[in-house]
């Protein structure tokens, strides 16, 4: 029994756009999207997720911003961002705390169930494999040498601008010589990977662990992913079942 056999969950085809139109529950064929890579963010979707985000989040802004920024934003706090108008001694002890909550993810690290096991089956496939995070570049180089895994490109958040802008994975598809309608972006933010895929024209995939993301929720906030897994195991699915794998 093959590995894919053994994998195989139930997945859900959230995105109605006409290029997803073919039959979700049919072999790959010449009439499927050619697929020639795919993306994946880092924490949280590679790696377990480890940070206490809140807690940092609390941490940054204190209690009442905190809880000011929430209710304004439900699907999510775009803390890097929203520290870049603050004056520069305010940002720089933003950033140490920051970091520090990240180093104490490091010494935690994990690599996520199935992760080396998709990117052995993409290899298998000679599919390119990239990585978008918005972690520090001595996460993703940690990454690479505790699990033996090399992403190329790996765009960490010394690139600007990160993510949601389209602009990282639109410098993957240039570099790989790519469409982005040839590319998959893989990780567990509706609010910055999925929309970092969609503002691209790439196809999304969000990986939604805890059930938070049902269809009402992508809808209300205008970003619906054109897959939703469970885990890394069902993305084998999502792959063999609606793409023509072409490197």
């Amino acid at each position: 029994m093959t590995l894919l056999c053994l994998l195989r969950p139930v997945v859900f085809l959230l995105s109605s756009h006409p290029r997803m139109a073919m039959a979700h529950h049919a072999s790959a064929t010449a009439n499927s999207a050619r697929l020639r890579g795919v993306v994946f963010d880092m924490d949280g979707t590679l790696t377990v997720p480890v940070i206490d985000f809140p807690s940092m989040y609390r941490a940054v802004l204190g209690e009442d911003e905190y809880s000011a920024m929430k209710s304004r934003n439900p699907s999510g706090i775009d803390i890097l961002h929203h520290i870049e108008t603050w004056d520069p001694d305010k940002q720089r002890r933003a950033y140490e705390t920051i970091a520090e909550y990240e180093r104490q993810g490091l010494r935690r690290l994990q690599i996520m169930p199935s992760a080396k096991e998709l990117c052995d089956f993409l290899d298998s496939k000679q599919m390119r494999r990239g990585l978008i995070t918005r972690n520090v570049k001595e996460a993703v180089d940690l990454f690479h040498l505790r699990f033996g895994l090399t992403f190329s490109p790996a765009l960490s958040r010394e690139f600007h601008p990160y993510k949601p802008s389209p602009e990282p994975l639109l410098h993957i598809c240039s570099t790989w010589d790519v469409e982005p309608n040839e590319v998959m972006i893989v990780g567990d933010s509706l609010k910055d990977d999925v929309a970092c895929g969609k503002r691209a024209g790439a196809f999304t995939c969000l990986l939604d662990e805890t059930g938070r993301y049902d269809s009402s929720y992508c809808e209300a906030a205008g970003i619906v992913p054109d897959f939703k897994v469970s885990s890394l195991a069902e993305v084998f699915l999502i792959l063999e079942e609606n793409f023509e794998l072409k490197p």
